[in-house]
Parts: structure tokens; sequence; C-alpha cells
């Protein structure tokens, strides 16, 4: 089943040849399975005859001082500053867009170090899929600068408790897991589904409560 609808999708963005490569967002709560639908999603799409360029997201965020301005438990400022969205617009998706040189950078910033990155280029195949999974991917002034986003829609809580699971290690075991998760993460993610819609605005929508048996509930043609 998650195969069938892995497949369908890559097919369709094969088909898609808008005269640059082909920006896709993988949109979705935290929790929801974007990187692992991502990194499949690749693989898919490696065996149409498209070139295809996954950008990992974790390059994009912002440094800790600006990521954490708001507080390190604000669920309003995971949401307006965790990533920064304007590198990516200005340094990935416009140079990726239609005149756009087609070089774009690979990452702005190191997780571990915290470090700005500055030069780390590449050059996209003129008919490359280019594949960028994140939260927030369809907030004001984005939505514009992609061809397609794949939404992966899973209840809060069935997200959740995922997403508790996968950070435990991180955040210090289950019970902070739980309350980093209730206090900023989840509810970062109310406030992105409350104030955009996402799930209605993105051009193809996967339901995702099961990874396992994914729901193909909405795909243009």
């Amino acid at each position: 089943m998650r195969r069938a609808v892995l497949t369908s999708i890559a097919a369709y963005l094969a088909t898609r040849r808008p005269g640059h490569p082909l920006r896709v967002g993988i949109d979705g709560i935290c929790g929801v399975g974007k990187s692992t639908f991502a990194r499949e999603l690749y693989s898919a799409l490696a065996e149409t005859a498209r070139p295809v360029v996954l950008v990992d997201s974790d390059g994009f965020h912002h440094v800790r001082e600006r990521r954490y301005r708001q507080g390190r438990d604000s669920a309003r400022g995971y949401y307006e500053d965790a990533y920064d969205f304007d590198a990516l617009v200005a340094n990935v998706l416009v140079p990726l867009g239609p005149g756009g040189s087609r070089e774009y950078a690979r990452r702005v910033h190191d997780m571990a170090s915290d470090e700005v990155v500055v030069g780390d280029t590449a050059t996209c195949p003129a008919d490359a899929v280019v594949l960028f999974d994140a939260t927030f991917l369809q907030r004001n002034g984005l939505r514009e600068y992609w061809d397609e986003v794949v939404y992966l829609h899973a209840d809060v809580e069935t997200a959740t408790r995922r997403g508790v699971a996968r950070d435990a290690g991180r955040l210090g075991g289950p019970e902070n897991a739980r309350a980093a998760f209730e206090r900023r993460y989840a509810a970062a993610c109310r406030i992105y589904l409350d104030e955009q819609r996402p799930r209605e605005r993105a051009s193809i929508v996967v339901g995702h409560d099961d990874p396992m048996v994914p729901l193909l509930e909405r795909m243009p043609g």
C-alpha cells in the first residue's frame, strides 16, 4: 500500500515539466513522518527518467539565539523562528524557479556547531525534481514558491505520539519529550493548522495516520 502511493506520486511528479526544476515541498505537522516519506519518494523518483535532488531541511534552521529568542518553550517561537525560510527562498527556491540560475545552497546553517554556512552550493539539473521536507512550508509568503506541495495529514495526537517516541532520547526521556511537544512542537503545529489550513491548500494530500497504510486523498489529474 505504501509503495503504491509513493509510486503514484512519483509518476505524477515525473510528468510535471514547468521549464525549471520542479520544487516540491513535503509538508505536515511534527511527528507525521515527513523525512522518511521524502527519502522514500526520492527513491521512487530515482526509478523514473527524472533526476531528483533532496535538500536537507536541517541545513535551513536559524541560529540558536534566533530559534529561542521567544523562549525555549514558546510555541509561537518555534512556528516563527525555527526555520530560516527567507534563506530558503533566496538561496534555493528562487534560483530553482523561473529564470533562475539553478545554483542553490545545500545548506546555510550547521546544527551541530550552530554556525552559519556560506558557499556550500551545487548546480541543479534543469529537469530535476527537488524535494524539501519541513513543517510550516505553506506559511504566508512561502507557498507561492512551491510548484507542488505534498501534505501528510495525521491527527495531532497520533503524530505527537510518534514524535515523542522518536525524540525521547534527544529530549531527555519520554516524559520530557511529551512535555516539549505539548508546550512547543505540537502547540506550534496547531497554530499553523489554524492560521494556514495547509491540508486544504496542498496540491497532493496523503492520509498518514498509519504510515504503513497511507491514503492518497488528493492528487491532480
